[in-house]
């Protein structure tokens, strides 16, 4: 193998590629990279079995071959290189990859490629549907797919014990999209009509959480112009994600196409509609991000105190304004109380809230207000941006109780 590429564009491909390098595993091929040249491309693979992530970027081919090489040595040796070309030559016999890069040469020892996992593409996948079965195909506009994904994940669990309440139901329906995580405490669904092909059928399946976080990464650089492509193999379990690159020419966008596989979680997703509030007693609208930052502030002192923040709302009153006013006591810090002016619609109410999952929350709502629901201070609450509809972002949240 002899194949020349960018330094920045390799770098860029390494990252996009480093994050499903498996950091814990009996197989030590999995803590490297794929490397393989071939029709003046460079492809770049990493697995750890659940998720795999395969990336193309521009390169000179001069003869093709494949090697896997330390994802950790390579991805520091490179990012440490001057913006040049990087010169790269395989000496098959000992499987070590010579870098060379203006005055700086290396060598690495690798392991034979025939020994790295095969991780599915979409040519795969489509060239050989199982059993005669077409895998579901499914094109999603890249703008704002990013944003949902994001205004979701964060409320998936990250305790392994509970595997399906770390994933997120995917469904598609009709002409929408929607997406659902809750880790027990709190539950973010956000739903989109999107312009992509979607299928005539609804399809359901929970998907990691932390693959779609990956595929948001991602699709930072994606060109907007081109749709996601998404294939669902129910037979594989498996759903893969196909992301176009703005083009090796353009700036920031040092990639031809990066394609996610992802394991699908096989199991039923609890009904999280049945703890959707159907009422409120009290409505709550407040600028967001006032709203945020004195969150912020609370939560310096309510870290030490199970993350507590106290809410205290109180309509209008003749001249005085409605408002809300968030408190938080520390033990051995002191306390905070935090005052906004709000429109306040129904009866007072003090209530609590763990206050990381209103920063959460908060951070993912870019209109300029946001709306509270309550009816007790046992019972959820519900937050949504103010001009949205409630069918398209949602957000409860359970009550904490405070210590006396």
């Amino acid at each position: 193998m002899r194949v020349s590429c960018l330094q920045e564009n390799l770098a860029k491909g390494l990252s996009i590629v480093g994050r499903a390098v498996s950091s814990r595993s009996t197989m030590p091929v999995l803590a490297n990279i794929l490397i393989e040249a071939s029709d003046n491309q460079l492809r770049l693979a990493a697995t750890n079995l659940e998720i795999g992530v395969t990336c193309w970027i521009g390169a000179k081919v001069e003869d093709p071959g494949s090697i896997t090489v330390p994802a950790r040595l390579l991805t520091e040796f490179v990012n440490s290189l001057p913006p040049e070309r990087i010169d790269m030559e395989l000496t098959v016999r000992t499987q070590t990859l010579n870098l060379r890069c203006a005055s700086f040469d290396a060598n690495m020892k690798g392991i034979d490629a025939a020994s790295f996992p095969i991780i599915p593409t979409v040519e795969s996948v489509m060239g050989g549907a199982d059993n005669g079965v077409e895998p579901l195909k499914i094109e999603l506009p890249s703008s704002g797919l990013r944003k949902m994904v994001d205004q979701v994940v964060f409320a998936a669990s990250t305790d392994e014990s509970r595997p399906t309440l770390t994933g997120v139901e995917v469904t598609f329906k009709e002409d929408r999209l929607t997406m659902a995580a809750t880790d027990g405490y709190r539950l973010s669904v956000r739903s989109s009509i999107v312009d992509g092909v979607l299928p005539a059928a609804p399809t359901t399946v929970i998907v990691p959480a932390r693959s779609l976080s990956e595929l948001a990464r991602i699709s930072a650089d994606a060109d907007e112009a081109r749709p996601v492509q998404v294939l669902v193999t129910q037979e594989r379990n498996q759903i893969l994600f196909q992301i176009w690159g703005k083009g090796s020419e353009s700036k920031g966008g040092a990639f031809h196409r990066v394609e996610l596989a992802s394991q699908l979680i096989d199991a039923n997703f609890p009904d999280y509609r049945a703890i959707i509030p159907k009422t409120h007693t009290t409505r709550t609208v407040v600028d967001t991000a006032a709203l945020l930052k004195a969150v912020r502030v609370a939560f310096l002192f309510a870290r030490d105190n199970a993350n507590i923040v106290r809410l205290k709302i109180q309509p209008a009153n003749g001249a005085t304004p409605g408002h809300l006013s968030l408190a938080a006591t520390s033990a051995d810090m002191g306390d905070s109380v935090n005052q906004l002016d709000a429109m306040v619609e129904g009866d007072d109410l003090e209530i609590s809230f763990n206050a990381k999952y209103l920063i959460d929350v908060l951070s993912q709502i870019d209109e300029p207000q946001v709306v509270l629901e309550t009816t007790q201070p046992t019972r959820p609450g519900t937050i949504r941006p103010v001009g949205m509809g409630e069918e398209e972002f949602l957000h409860v949240v359970m009550p904490m109780h405070p210590t006396r």
